[in-house]
């Protein structure tokens, strides 16, 4: 999905901002691994390794809660803590604010079987913390905040006063597309100027596969309409292994419906299924919108 890679660019780009800031200062070096873990329900290119002195550092960023989290998470440790032979230490952070019980959820407890890791809801860190490094300027506009918007334009305005144009470039285009996740789309085209993320090479790679795709309709509106469209995508077939696993096989126009759902709704759907019990429950869900 979209702003996992992203997020996951942004590790790799610049770890230790990160590593100091989940786990303190350290005079141990940082090495990002490239792990292999291609076996489901692994998705390894969709997370970030580090290698921090002596344990495993695994960082998993996610815009909506999933109940399948904690057997995952499991199944990482045990399949770093094998090939590595050391300590792992999991977080699992929370990008888009939600009220779901999930997204508070930090184990897997079975009656033989006790799993924990750590769990970060970016809107409850404190601005403070994420504002002491450049690096992580992109996500402290999705921190806890009084004023979201007067602490957006605090970092649009010390990314235009960063004198490297590269750098300048990149933390505008990071923040530009994480702030989709908070911010209206106006907003951030008027703190965040387009000509400055030009420089980027995250927003020069969006564009070419905006091109590629062939939805590019003049240069911001082709990346917010592939960026849209991934993200879509994404959410639509993460809520329908959702569905199969809750509800069993789905009827080929149920999924097609799905599929058709905006963001917002899917994003709904996700948490309301928890409470489905038979496909009935599903139809009046989705009939609840299409009166």
């Amino acid at each position: 999905m979209p702003y996992d890679n992203l997020c996951k660019a942004l590790v790799e780009r610049n770890p230790l901002p990160f590593v100091h800031w989940l786990v303190g200062q350290t005079p141990e070096p940082v090495q990002i691994l490239k792990t292999e873990l291609s076996v489901e329900p692994i998705r390894a290119d969709f997370v970030s390794f580090l290698q921090v002195g002596a344990q495993v550092l695994h960082l998993e960023f996610q815009t909506a809660p999933d109940p399948e989290m904690p057997l995952r998470m499991l199944d990482y440790y045990v399949r770093l803590r094998r090939q590595y032979r050391c300590e792992v230490l999991q977080i699992v952070l929370f990008l888009r604010q939600t009220q779901s019980t999930w997204a508070h959820l930090d184990r897997l407890a079975t009656d033989t079987t006790l799993h924990r890791y750590r769990v970060v809801r970016i809107w409850e860190e404190p601005a403070k913390a994420l504002l002491r490094d450049p690096g992580l300027w992109p996500l402290a506009i999705l921190a806890g905040a009084k004023e979201p918007e007067a602490l957006l334009r605090q970092v649009a305005e010390e990314i235009q006063r960063w004198p490297n144009p590269q750098e300048r470039a990149n933390l505008a285009a990071y923040t530009y597309l994480l702030g989709g996740l908070r911010f209206e789309k106006e907003l951030l085209q008027q703190l965040l100027r387009e000509e400055v993320m030009r420089e980027s090479v995250t927003y020069q790679a969006l564009v070419e596969e905006s091109e590629r795709r062939g939805i590019q309709q003049g240069l911001t509106q082709g990346i917010q309409q592939g960026l849209t469209q991934g993200i879509q995508q994404g959410e639509a077939e993460l809520t329908l292994r959702l569905l199969r696993r809750k509800l069993g096989s789905l009827p080929e126009e149920l999924e097609t419906q799905i599929r058709s759902l905006p963001v917002e709704h899917l994003e709904e759907l996700s948490e309301a299924l928890l409470e489905f019990e038979t496909l009935a429950d599903l139809t009046t869900w989705l009939n609840s919108f299409n009166p």
